[in-house]
Formats: structure tokens, C-alpha cells, sequence
């Protein structure tokens, strides 16, 4: 009796009781947070015309559009567009400017190393590199994929320095040159078959597939909207791809791609490093291509203009053409627009796999 008397004493009663009182007290109290947070969950859904309870959403257009950024789709699409208004035959005829091309995304790893110095994270600092492809869709599609929270900023700088590369190149071609190098001649280059025009893309798109899959969806749409200008037999594509299918999907992009570009996100000192870093990585994109073109000069009997390597950066063909006017200012009659298109096309490849080796490392 007397085990029993104190196991059931008004003290250890009191403690028994108190202990369940706190227990019930703290579950009664998450309960109402529980509660509480389920309904403010109820009046967010609700002011974006979702309801919980069945999960219907009612998206907006913006919302539909915007899928085709998100899946992808949109660069895809584009790349189709350009690829079927690019001519690959000065890249065949001169196999050697594909190297111009490809040291061209120089700046795009420099870049990648500056923002992880400045605190980026290595997914960030990939999509922000890729600024130095001077490639629009491409900067687009591996941004969605790595760093979607800075979309709207990364997509105005890729844009932004495309358009300023007649500003932002020629300053650095003229102080990485001589005089007597810019006024370098290139002989004519040989005339490129119809067979090589058509296994060209083909050959690459397989070749790039095998070597790095994240980049073969951009790689295959680009080659395949080459092989419809190429084979001759699809002209009503090739025209709808090169034009209306490509202007389409440009305002749709744009569209998209603006309405994620909101202050909060936008107007920050983020942007401004963002924007800074896309300066150094065209830059050095820039310096790349030209560096390897005085450098390949010490073993060519044949010399290469220096200026045609500027034109690795894949902004097509205004970096070509940008060469062209640059060496016309010191040889009037010197013609580098067609030397410059091999490494600018080969600086579209280039800027491509380098997306598709980012992806598959922080993908």
C-alpha cells in the first residue's frame, strides 16, 4: 500500500497533470499555426485564382508564354532561325578559324572566375559567363536552367553588349595589333561544295551530341535549320524559319523574359555587378580571339589579320562586320567580311558547348 500510496500521492497527481496541461498546450498551440498558415496559404491561392482544396489554376497569358523560356523551347527555336540564315563555307574552307572561334570563350571562363571571387554561386557564375558568348538565346537557355532568379538581369546584358559590340571591340582589336598586322591581306577563300555544306552540320551535330549532350539540343536546331537552306529542297521552311518563325518567337521571348525583369529583382547592386561582369567577359572574348591569331602568325607561312579573331564572339554577323570596317580604315582595299564569317560561326558552336559543359556541371 504504501509503493501505491506514493505513486498515486496529490503531488506526483499535480506533476502528471501539469505535464500533459503543457504537452496539450503545445500541440494546441502548433495546431494553430498550422491552421493560421493554411489560412493565409488559402488567400494567397485565392487572389492568384487558385484554390487549394482542388488545385485549380487559372494562369495568365504571360504565365503560358513564359513556358516556352522555361522548357526551353524559345532558343531552341531562335537557334533554328539563325542556323538557317548562316553559311558555314568560310568555316569549311578555313578549318583553322574554328580554333578562333573557340578561343573566343575566353571570356566566358574568366568571367565564370570573377563571379565566383565576388560571391556567386558556380551556377550563378555560369550563366552569368555565358554573357561572353556574346549569344543571346544561349545565355537565356543556361541561365533558365542554372540561376532563373537572375533571368531578367543576365537577359538585358547578353542583349544589351550584342548591340554594343561595334563600341566595346574595336578599341581593344586597335590596342592588341599592329598597324602592319591589321593591314594584313588574306588570299580569296576556295569555293566550298554542295556535298560539305550538307554533311557539315550533320557530322557536327552528331560530333557535339556524343561530346557533350546538354549542349545537343541548341547544336541540333541550329544544324538542322541549316540543313533547310542547305539541301535545297525544303526553300518554304527555310524562308518560314528564317523569317516568321523566328520574328514570332523574338516578341514572345522578349515578352517573357520582360516580365521577369521586376524592380525588386532588377534594381540592385546585383544587376550592376551583373552588368559589369558581361563588360569584362565580352572584353576578354574579344582579346581571346585577336591573341590567338597573332600567336597561330608565328607558324603560318600564310599570315591570318589578327582582326578576324575578334570576330569569335558569336554575335552574327555583327562582330564580322565589325572586322570588315576596322581593317578597311588601314587597307581600303583589304575584304575581311567573309575571313571574319568562319570565325563567327565557329564562335556560335563554341559558345554553345561551352554552355552544354557549364550545364552539365552545375546542371
Amino acid at each position: 500500500m504504501t509503493a501505491a500510496q506514493t505513486a498515486f500521492s496529490p503531488e506526483m497527481v499535480e506533476q502528471a497533470i501539469a505535464a500533459v496541461t503543457e504537452e496539450a498546450g503545445a500541440a494546441i498551440t502548433a495546431l494553430e499555426a498550422q491552421l493560421q498558415a493554411l489560412v493565409q496559404a488559402e488567400q494567397a491561392a485565392a487572389y492568384y485564382g487558385m484554390t487549394l482544396s482542388d488545385i485549380t489554376i487559372t494562369p495568365g497569358l504571360v504565365d503560358i508564354l513564359y513556358l516556352g523560356v522555361k522548357l526551353g523551347i524559345y532558343p531552341c527555336l531562335i537557334f533554328m532561325g539563325v542556323g538557317a540564315m548562316t553559311d558555314f563555307g568560310p568555316l569549311i574552307a578555313n578549318p583553322k578559324s574554328l580554333l578562333l572561334g573557340a578561343a573566343a570563350q575566353l571570356g566566358i571562363f574568366i568571367t565564370f572566375v570573377g563571379c565566383r571571387l565576388m560571391g556567386f554561386t558556380g551556377p550563378e557564375s555560369s550563366a552569368i559567363g555565358i554573357i561572353g558568348g556574346a549569344d543571346g538565346p544561349t545565355a537565356i537557355f543556361v541561365t533558365v536552367l542554372l540561376a532563373p532568379a537572375l533571368l531578367g538581369p543576365i537577359a538585358v546584358a547578353a542583349y544589351s553588349y550584342m548591340a554594343l559590340v561595334p563600341v566595346i571591340q574595336p578599341p581593344i582589336m586597335k590596342l592588341l595589333t599592329t598597324e602592319k598586322e591589321r593591314q594584313i591581306v588574306m588570299k580569296p577563300l576556295r569555293e566550298v561544295s554542295k556535298k560539305e555544306k550538307i554533311i557539315f552540320p550533320i557530322v557536327v551535330t552528331i560530333f557535339v551530341a556524343l561530346l557533350v549532350p546538354s549542349a545537343a539540343p541548341l547544336i541540333a536546331c541550329l544544324m538542322l535549320g541549316n540543313l533547310f537552306k542547305e539541301c535545297g529542297v525544303t526553300e518554304r521552311l527555310s524562308k518560314t524559319v528564317q523569317n516568321e518563325l523566328i520574328n514570332i518567337v523574338t516578341i514572345f521571348l522578349g515578352v517573357s523574359v520582360g516580365a521577369t525583369a521586376t524592380g525588386t529583382t532588377f534594381l540592385s547592386l546585383q544587376t550592376i555587378k551583373i552588368m559589369a561582369m558581361g563588360v569584362v567577359a565580352f572584353s576578354f572574348g574579344t582579346a581571346g580571339g585577336v591573341l590567338l591569331a597573332k600567336f597561330m602568325n608565328l607558324f603560318l607561312k600564310e599570315k591570318i589579320n589578327p582582326l578576324i579573331g575578334s570576330a569569335g564572339v558569336s554575335a552574327v554577323p555583327m562582330a564580322a562586320r565589325v572586322s570588315q570596317m576596322v581593317g578597311q580604315k588601314y587597307n581600303p582595299g583589304n575584304f575581311l567580311l567573309m575571313h571574319a564569317m568562319g570565325p563567327n560561326v565557329a564562335g556560335v558552336i563554341g559558345s554553345a558547348i561551352a554552355a552544354g559543359v557549364l550545364i552539365s556541371l552545375y546542371g
